[in-house]
């Protein structure tokens, strides 16, 4: 079996379990990965070469010096696919690819799975219901936009992960205050109407334009209002016979074939609007989703997205179909809550129903499985209520991100 060489990307410490399955399918794996993690416990087992970047701030790189180190390097190898391993790495291997004419999407389709402004004008324009929003280049339209829709918006980089750097406004005066203050990166924002609702995520894969797994979840704490407010992050899977669960297969379906995903994994996020029941799209990405969700994924599907992902991207190199095993029924939950301690006492946490304690520095995190959806929903009730009384840490320790 020919070797083949794939570089994976990555400015963030994950990828574990794709680089271990690209090596048993019997391929070379270079990392390329910032400065700082150098220490970090990668899979060095199943990586044949790693070349560090040095940070110019939190997960960005010098793309031009990026571009000169991938030029030397492809000298003397010849690289066969670029992964991009974190959201912040999307446009990274995108540029690479381009550059490079490497297969795989390129920049015009990153910026549907990138940039928030572009994701939500293609799914307008696609028919899918979005919240109002608008660019912020022109203060005539900003103007314009404020005076059709009521206060309060968010205000929210076009290109941040998860709930990072987003601000919830509530009058004209703190937007043109937020604005102002912005300066020469006013243009890398969006303006959006705040939607009160239930938040979801759907995690799936897709091979050849077709949907082959797909999970769908709920946030019993979402990610904006743990990152604004602290707290304790929760996310419960739904029955894949329920009506929740189908109407978010069928949008999640829309959005990717509309974006243009070809292959991949994949990380969609939905609010069901609390005034008008409406599913309303709010972001996609072309990667894992984050927080440990391909965990709560694996423990209601028996999926392993990041393994599947790898076995996707192997098949692709190699010209052969993909199949995935069907999933199984289970209902899982996720928790998880920054600490005073660096690491937890999980004894009073110890129960049938936990598939595994998650070792994170400075947090405590559980998964939960079960064959019933209530006893899920009291084990996340219970375990954030002992977790508020007993060991949360409103403020973050440095270094620590919990994006989904």
């Amino acid at each position: 079996m020919e070797e083949k060489t794939i570089v994976c990307i990555s400015c963030y410490y994950k990828g574990y379990d794709f680089m271990d399955e690209m090596k048993k399918l019997g391929n070379r794996i270079i990392l390329v990965t910032s400065e700082n993690l150098k220490e970090k416990n990668w899979p060095w087992h199943a990586i044949d070469e790693v070349f560090y970047m040095p940070e110019l701030k939190p997960s960005v790189w010098n793309l031009e010096h990026m571009i000169q180190g991938f030029s030397h390097l492809m000298k003397t190898r010849k690289v066969d696919a670029v992964v991009a391993l974190d959201d912040y790495d999307v446009e990274k291997a995108a540029l690479i690819r381009e550059t490079f004419r490497i297969p795989g999407m390129g920049q015009t389709t990153h910026r549907y799975f990138r940039d928030k402004l572009a994701m939500r004008q293609k799914a307008k324009d696609s028919g899918i219901h979005v919240p109002e929003f608008t660019a912020v280049f022109n203060d005539n339209e900003v103007n314009d936009f404020i005076k059709k829709v009521p206060a309060p918006w968010v205000l929210k980089p076009r290109s941040e992960a998860s709930a990072s750097g987003i601000s919830k406004i509530t009058s004209e005066e703190q937007l043109y205050d937020a604005l102002n203050a912005l300066g020469e990166e006013r243009h890398l924002f969006l303006l959006e109407s705040f939607k009160p609702g239930d938040v979801y995520h759907v995690d799936s894969l897709t091979f050849n334009r077709k949907l082959v797994f797909t999970s769908a979840s709920k946030y019993l704490a979402p990610p904006m209002q743990v990152s604004h407010e602290g707290g304790v992050f929760r996310s419960k899977t739904l029955g894949r016979y329920s009506d929740e669960f189908k109407a978010l297969e069928e949008l999640n379906a829309k959005v990717l074939s509309s974006f243009g995903l070809v292959n991949g994994a994949t990380h969609t996020e939905f609010i069901r609007g609390k005034e008008d029941n409406r599913w309303y799209f709010l972001e996609t990405s072309s990667r894992v989703g984050g927080a440990h969700i391909p965990d709560l994924v694996e423990a209601s599907s028996s999926i392993n997205i990041w393994r599947e992902w790898a076995k996707i991207e192997d098949s692709l190199l190699r010209g052969k179909d993909y199949t995935t095993s069907p999933p199984t029924g289970y209902y899982s939950g996720l928790i998880i809550a920054l600490i005073k301690d660096k690491e937890p006492d999980y004894t009073n946490f110890e129960s049938a129903e936990v598939v595994k304690f998650l070792p994170i520095d400075y947090h405590i995190g559980i998964v939960y499985k079960s064959t019933d959806a209530e006893v899920i929903q009291k084990k996340l009730d219970s375990t954030a209520e002992k977790i508020h009384i007993e060991m949360l840490n409103i403020l973050p320790p440095k270094n620590t991100r919990l994006s989904s």
